[in-house]
C-alpha cells in the first residue's frame, strides 16, 4: 500500500485546529478599543453612518478580511480602524486576540482587544461617510450591568421565496434523492439576542456579544 497520501494527510494537518471550512464564511475582524478617560477606562464606539450596510447601529471599528491586502486578521482591524476613525498605527496597541465569533448567519469575526494612546477629543477625524459620530462608555457599566437577553428563531429551509412569495429551489431535494422531510424546514433554533442599553444608545448584536465575552473574560481572571 502506498503511505504517501497518509503523509500527506499528515504533513497538511492544522497544527493549530481552528475552524473548519472557514474560507466558506464571510470572514471580519473588528478592534475593540480602550481608551483612557479621567483615569478610567472606556470602550470606543461608532454609530455607523446613514446610507450605508447596517446604518444607524453601533459597532466598534472593524470590517472584512481582504486578501492580498491584508497579512492577517489582525491586520483587518488595524487598518479598518485606521480608515474610519482616522488615527495613526502609532496611537493602537493590541493586547491580544478573542475566541472568534461564528455567527449563525455564516459570518466569522475575529476581535482585537486594543488600547488607543491618544486623547479621545483629538479623535475628530473619522471618516463621515462611515462613522456618524463616536461616543465611549466606561468599562464597568458593562461589568456592573448584565445585559438584556432576547431570542431569535434561526431556521434551516431548502428554499427561499421572491417578493411576490414565489418559492424558490435552493436544495432540490427530490432530484438529488434526499429524504422527503429536507423538503421544508427541518431544524429550528432558538439563538440569544444581547442588548445592552446605555443612555439613548442600544448596544447589540455581534458588538453585545464581543462585550459580553470581554467581560466574561475579565471576570474569571485569576490576577
Amino acid at each position: 500500500m502506498d503511505n504517501s497520501l497518509l503523509d500527506i494527510i499528515k504533513s497538511n494537518l492544522p497544527k493549530y485546529p481552528n475552524i473548519l471550512k472557514k474560507r466558506y464564511y464571510f470572514n471580519s475582524a473588528v478592534l475593540i478599543p480602550l481608551i483612557i478617560i479621567n483615569e478610567e477606562y472606556h470602550l470606543l464606539f461608532e454609530l455607523r453612518a446613514m446610507g450605508i450596510h447596517q446604518e444607524g447601529e453601533i459597532c466598534f471599528p472593524g470590517g472584512k478580511f481582504e486578501k492580498g491586502k491584508d497579512n492577517s486578521f489582525v491586520d483587518t482591524a488595524t487598518r479598518e480602524t485606521i480608515e474610519e476613525l482616522g488615527i495613526n498605527i502609532n496611537c493602537i496597541e493590541v493586547i491580544g486576540q478573542l475566541d472568534t465569533l461564528i455567527t449563525p448567519y455564516g459570518v466569522t469575526v475575529d476581535s482585537f482587544p486594543a488600547l488607543l494612546n491618544c486623547d479621545f477629543n483629538s479623535i475628530n477625524n473619522f471618516d463621515k461617510k462611515e462613522v456618524a459620530e463616536i461616543f465611549t462608555v466606561p468599562l464597568s457599566f458593562f461589568i456592573n450591568n448584565k445585559p438584556d437577553e432576547y431570542k431569535v428563531n434561526v431556521k434551516i429551509t431548502p428554499f427561499a421565496e421572491d417578493e411576490s412569495g414565489k418559492r424558490i429551489e435552493l436544495l432540490p431535494v427530490n432530484e438529488i434523492g434526499l429524504p422527503k422531510r429536507y423538503n421544508n424546514t427541518w431544524h429550528s433554533q432558538k439563538h440569544p439576542v444581547i442588548v445592552y442599553k446605555y443612555k439613548n444608545y442600544v448596544i447589540w448584536g455581534i458588538t453585545a456579544n464581543l462585550i459580553e465575552e470581554l467581560v466574561y473574560t475579565i471576570s474569571n481572571s485569576e490576577l
